[in-house]
């Protein structure tokens, strides 16, 4: 497995885009300290990239403002055309894209090439959507006077992104943004620097003015302090932990900026009795091992009702042993190393807490001895809603099933949870998944179905898992203001 990483990136059709300045200002910048960058799943180091220092925040924020007086000014078409142009050069080197992503980022390639598609429908479709915010006329309660509501662009805006989806958070986030006539500077995950490096050589191929689109590269914490205390940042967007997330919201209150934050997620996974238990264990394996786990969507508690409890465990821990571990680049392999080695700690301690309270680990490959950051897919039966794992989220390759007998009993557990992000129910009663769809206290509810994410959809949670939307017609207003305007006297 040594080496796979090494070898992909050396065979890479276009070199080039395995980048390691950072992008300031329409220019490749260097800098003179270095963030090594490793392979998840083997340690090996891929690579070193600038580690910018806090004062470039200034000189990418002085750019950022002088290029937001034209890109503003540009129609909303000319701006999609560039949008545009910047998804089919993703399209056009996804693969490279892909192996960059399962280098640094650790999920099998099949689903970073999932990833990159994704990635460039956000660019697509906000290309068109720009078109289409619209103002509106309010009927006035003024004699000769027009009442006018406008909706305009807020500014230079700024992003930081996170690990586990290193291209598709980058360009739902800045095509939003472009869209919109704002511009944007993107703070990657120090994890996964050279897929947002990437994304920024091809921005630049596709016509992006000097100053649009910048990435500086580095250390999380100074360049994402600097640039919350930027006065002329006036849009701020993070996807990352509840923890970090409250943290940056109060450091955002000193300039008062408009924020919008996509926090962490502990998903109940509901199964009724009247659901068919082959389709609910399909959706279930998705919801839960999809990036291995390390998805904010990822189904937490997985609750079945009593009459289809031992069906349903015994059918979802089959499905699970079946699941190939091992380096993202090999063939067939379905879930790669956790990310970071905290997540791969935290799942075992998870694992360990469950155990040693009473339950029961039902898949049988538990046993298996993974180094580094793999952590065996496992299957936990019968957990309460005590245990660490039900009341954390979890965010790696582990299933907790919960039983339990009534809807108002689910009800009131899955919504016994700060977080709010999203839900899945499976049940063949149309009156119960209104009634679900209505009480859970989660911004997504998905019936019988994983699949429920994409550019024309408001993605976002309640509670403590955020505060905004992503993607649809909300998503591009989290960086515009509304203006109102009133003309008087204009009636002879």
């Amino acid at each position: 497995m040594k080496g796979i990483s090494v070898t992909a990136l050396q065979k890479l059709k276009r070199p080039i885009l395995f980048g390691r300045q950072a992008f300031i200002a329409g220019e490749w910048v260097d800098a003179t300290a270095c963030l090594h960058v490793f392979d998840p799943a083997t340690g090996e180091l891929l690579g070193e990239v600038a580690a910018c220092p806090p004062e470039a925040v200034a000189t990418a924020v002085a750019s950022a403002k002088a290029a937001f007086v034209k890109w503003r000014n540009m129609t909303p078409v000319s701006r999609g055309s560039i949008l545009h142009a910047w998804a089919q050069g993703i399209r056009s080197n996804a693969e490279d894209l892909s192996i960059i992503m399962t280098a640094e980022q650790g999920k099998p390639v099949a689903e970073a090439r999932s990833e990159i598609e994704y990635a460039a429908s956000f660019l697509d479709w906000f290309a068109s959507e720009g078109e289409r915010a619209y103002g509106e006329t309010i009927p006035s309660h003024l004699a000769g006077s027009r009442l006018t509501v406008e909706v305009q662009p807020v500014g230079v805006a700024a992003a930081v992104t996170p690990w586990n989806f290193p291209c598709a958070m980058i360009t739902r986030k800045t095509s939003a943004a472009l869209a919109a006539g704002c511009t944007m500077i993107v703070k990657p995950a120090p994890e996964t620097p050279f897929s947002a490096l990437a994304l920024a050589r091809l921005a630049q191929e596709a016509g992006m003015p000097r100053g649009v689109f910048q990435v500086l590269t580095g250390e999380a914490a100074p360049l994402t302090q600097r640039l919350l205390q930027h006065t002329e940042v006036r849009a701020f967007s993070f996807t990352g932990s509840t923890q970090i997330g409250r943290l940056l919201l109060g450091q955002a209150a000193d300039t008062v900026k408009k924020v919008s934050l996509e926090l962490g997620g502990h998903a109940p996974f509901i199964v009724f009795d009247d659901s068919q238990i082959s389709a609910a264990v399909s959706g279930c394996m998705k919801a839960k091992f999809a990036t291995s786990g390390q998805d904010c969507l990822a189904a937490n508690r997985i609750y079945v009702q009593r009459g289809s409890y031992d069906a349903f465990v015994s059918a979802f821990a089959n499905a699970t042993d079946r699941l190939t571990v091992g380096h993202g680049l090999q063939p067939g392999v379905d879930i790669g190393p956790m990310t970071r080695d905290t997540v791969a700690r935290k799942c075992r301690e998870q694992i360990a807490d469950a155990a040693s309270a009473g339950a029961r680990i039902v898949t049988t490959r538990t046993n298996e001895e993974l180094l580094g950051n793999f952590v065996t897919p496992t299957v936990l039966a019968d957990v309460s809603d005590e245990m660490l794992i039900a009341r954390e989220e979890t965010f790696g390759p582990v299933a907790a099933i919960l039983p339990f007998d009534t809807e108002e009993e689910v009800i009131s557990r899955a919504n016994s949870t700060e977080m709010g992000l999203a839900a899945y129910v499976y049940t063949s009663d149309l009156g119960r998944a209104m009634r679900l769809s209505d009480r859970l206290e989660y911004g997504m509810v998905a019936i019988n179905t994983a699949s429920f994410t994409g550019p024309p959809i408001p993605f976002g949670g309640w509670k403590q898992s955020g505060l905004g939307r992503e993607g649809s017609r909300h998503g591009l207003m989290e960086y515009m203001e509304t203006k109102y305007v009133c003309i008087g006297n204009y009636a002879a």
